[in-house]
């Protein structure tokens, strides 16, 4: 067993060196001069230019505000869903539970990308085209959401729910200050599913939307490495997108431990 452990220790440091080598590089070209030659070891001398000139050329705070906007509603909103949602389906007994179950199993199958036409076939019809509404309100409904909630809350003694209504406490009440306040770690593991998805989320917002005032960083930086005429200025994409995947690699290394716990405890391998 212990030879098993460190050959699978070894392949996760491989597997992880490989991951960390393109980041590397990003990081070295985004805080050095421009070089003609691309090379993993910064081989010119450090600079913060490339940020400075990101910042001139594109609107970048605008593109940050927009997609903090979008993260922050959408999962304030994920939130309330999931929560009573998940409550239902962990403690609610009701006609029909398992036909719901099975939808958000097919929902959790189903690939985000095959819902793209009729998500903006409907954005269309209801004229929402190029508004942040329109990149938020197909993803709403959670179906990850639901079910981590549903897993953290049948953890849960039901005679905690039984006492309490005995006691004469309203339903909402038990959510939100019973259930809500135990399943922490699967809030803060959905958090992280939810804000890096949607902080990534790139397609979708291309697609639907048209204006500075309403694109995301993902689509913005796209625009931006479009938009060179003198060709690729490696130095500033490098700088953009560092900007960009630094706040939620400092928020997993930071949450880390809750987001493994979180998964663990729900039942989720």
């Amino acid at each position: 067993m212990r030879i098993k452990n460190k050959v699978a220790i070894f392949f996760a440091f491989v597997v992880g060196a490989i991951w960390f080598i393109p980041f590397l590089w990003m990081t070295g070209t985004a805080f050095t001069e421009p070089s003609f030659v691309m090379s993993i070891i910064p081989n010119t001398p450090f600079t913060l230019d490339n940020f400075k000139e990101v910042f001139e050329m594109i609107p970048l705070a605008r593109y940050y505000l927009n997609t903090i906007i979008l993260v922050v509603v959408t999962f304030g909103i994920q939130f309330v869903i999931i929560t009573l949602g998940g409550y239902a389906l962990a403690r609610g007994n009701f006609y029909g539970e398992k036909i719901v179950m099975a939808i958000v199993f097919m929902q959790l199958i189903i690939p985000n990308d095959v819902l793209i036409i009729p998500n903006y076939l409907t954005m269309v019809d209801m004229k929402l085209v190029d508004t942040k509404a329109a990149i938020m309100l197909p993803f709403l409904g959670s179906a990850m959401g639901l079910f981590l909630l549903r897993q953290q809350f049948k953890t849960l003694p039901a005679a905690l729910t039984d006492a309490a209504k005995i006691d004469g406490a309203s339903t909402m009440r038990i959510i939100w200050q019973i259930y809500v306040p135990n399943a922490k770690t699967a809030y803060l593991a959905f958090a992280m599913i939810s804000v890096s998805y949607h902080w990534n989320n790139f397609l979708w917002p291309l697609i639907v939307t048209n204006s500075v005032e309403n694109r995301p960083l993902t689509v913005g930086l796209a625009v931006f490495a479009k938009s060179t005429e003198t060709g690729l200025l490696w130095g500033d994409i490098c700088a953009c997108a560092f900007a960009i995947c630094i706040p939620l690699l400092a928020a997993f290394f930071i949450f880390q431990k809750q987001f493994i716990n979180s998964f663990a405890s729900a039942g989720i391998k």
